[in-house]
């Protein structure tokens, strides 16, 4: 029953729809635009492209412009590498050929053979000599020496102590000392602007202790060489002691060196 009414109400509006009619100067209103739509998902993956083609050409030389743009920045320098083991030793060569004879050498000088070779004997100069006194030697005095074992032809002057350098040339100089007191011993010479300090401290004067020192010097005629006592650390009682003590000085020529 409620259905027939329905489909009469709908046959009724259709009915009046149809004999409505627009006058020619009726239009309706624009209408406004609608609101954006929320953003869509992102589409899958696409499918992978076709491989390019390779800087060199098949049938052709390197494309100069297709490397510059594959070419990338040099990079830095790597850290260098840990060294290699040794290798193995190689095998000794062959003996090389015997080289050509050297050009002859200066005549030689005449020795004058059969002639007097005194002055020769001169071309010498050692001597070794000794202090035995007890007493400790006067600081900054040359050291005087009361025995000579050695003094060949006789350069060394043991009242001053001083040894004169007779023939120019290179010297080896030592000295040897034995005490149970504190020394310092200095080496001097014409031909050093400061002395050669040679210094041992006995704190047992119970027991000897040995002092030595040396110097290469190169002379010229006329130079001394001397031994002298320096100070520096030194008591009273080291100055003071009379204990045995022993000084030996030696020198002599390495060879000569004319001027």
């Amino acid at each position: 029953m409620g259905a027939h009414q329905n489909l009469a109400v709908l046959v009724s509006v259709a009915s009046l729809l149809l004999n409505v009619q627009c006058d020619v100067g009726c239009k309706g209103t624009n209408g406004h635009p609608g609101a954006d739509g929320t953003p869509g998902r992102d589409g899958l993956p696409g499918v992978k492209g076709q491989k390019g083609e390779s800087a060199v050409l098949v049938d052709g030389p390197v494309d100069p412009v297709t490397l510059l743009e594959l070419k990338g920045d040099q990079g830095s320098p790597g850290l260098p590498g840990v060294m290699g083991p040794v290798g193995y030793k190689g095998q000794v060569g062959a003996t090389g050929r015997i080289g050509q004879p050297g050009p002859p050498g200066q005549a030689g000088k005449n020795t004058a053979s059969g002639q007097d070779h005194s002055n020769e004997a001169a071309q010498y100069s050692a001597f070794s000599v000794i202090r035995t006194v007890s007493s400790y030697p006067s600081i900054n005095q040359k050291i005087t020496f009361q025995t000579a074992v050695v003094n060949k032809p006789g350069d060394f002057n043991t009242n001053t102590g001083d040894f004169t350098c007779r023939i120019p040339g290179v010297y080896y100089f030592t000295f040897h000392s034995v005490a149970k007191a504190s020394m310092c011993l200095g080496l001097a010479s014409d031909s050093l602007e400061n002395k050669l300090v040679f210094c041992d401290y006995n704190n047992n004067r119970r027991y000897e202790q040995m002092l030595s020192g040396g110097a290469v010097l190169q002379l010229t005629a006329g130079e001394r060489v001397w031994l002298e006592s320096f100070k520096e650390m030194q008591t009273e009682d080291d100055k003071q002691d009379s204990q045995e003590k022993q000084i030996i000085f030696n020198g002599f020529l390495l060879f000569s060196n004319p001027e």
